[in-house]
């Protein structure tokens, strides 16, 4: 009786040593592998989204040619072109990944860009230059999809700060926007009068 229970033991130990040793090519083995798994393919889903490959051009030239910093130069339409390349991100953030504390932190990072890019006298293109926000949203976009535990925990203990901020930053805008626009019509009622 004691050898039948000790072989069944042994037989069992055995069979559950075999079971861990083989891999069967292409399935996972453990829990972990199978949710890795599941991770890498939706990273390659992801990764394969045209919306996706539209952000990573958007970072390429906009911030690694310094293409953001020379629109700049165009009074105006510079700070309108960057809001605009921030659509892919936001859209990306909320509609696929279905993140709003990753969607307020990449609207945060854009109105911060706009807001400097704002500032006159070629001051605002130069910091531009230096800021990079397609590259920080791009990094956060990353983050998420690679599953990267400390940005994903970033992002979520600034949720409630980029609110914040966001309406902070869209109040500093409106104010920049009046700023320039009686400079601009200070500026003009000098040269008509200098003029007549």
């Amino acid at each position: 009786m004691l050898h039948s229970d000790f072989c069944r033991i042994f037989a069992a130990v055995m069979n559950r040593r075999t079971e861990s040793v083989i891999d069967i090519p292409g399935q996972p083995s453990s829990p972990h592998d199978k949710r890795s798994a599941k991770r890498d393919l939706q990273r390659q889903r992801l990764m394969e989204n045209k919306v996706y490959q539209t952000m990573e051009g958007l970072t390429r030239y906009m911030d690694r040619y310094y293409l953001d910093a020379l629109i700049g130069i165009i009074p105006g339409w510079g700070d309108a072109i960057a809001v605009v390349s921030a659509v892919p991100f936001v859209y990306f953030a909320l509609r696929v990944i279905k993140s709003i504390p990753l969607t307020l932190a990449i609207l945060n990072n854009t109105l911060r860009d706009v807001l400097l890019g704002m500032i006159p006298f070629f001051v605002g293109d130069i910091i531009d230059i230096f800021h990079r926000a397609n590259m920080k949203n791009m990094a956060m976009v990353k983050g998420f999809v690679d599953g990267d535990e400390s940005i994903i925990r970033e992002v979520r203990q600034r949720a409630w700060q980029s609110a914040v901020i966001f309406v902070v930053l869209l109040i500093l805008i409106a104010l920049m926007i009046w700023v320039l626009i009686t400079f601009g019509s200070y500026l003009y009622r000098i040269i008509t009068n200098a003029i007549l």
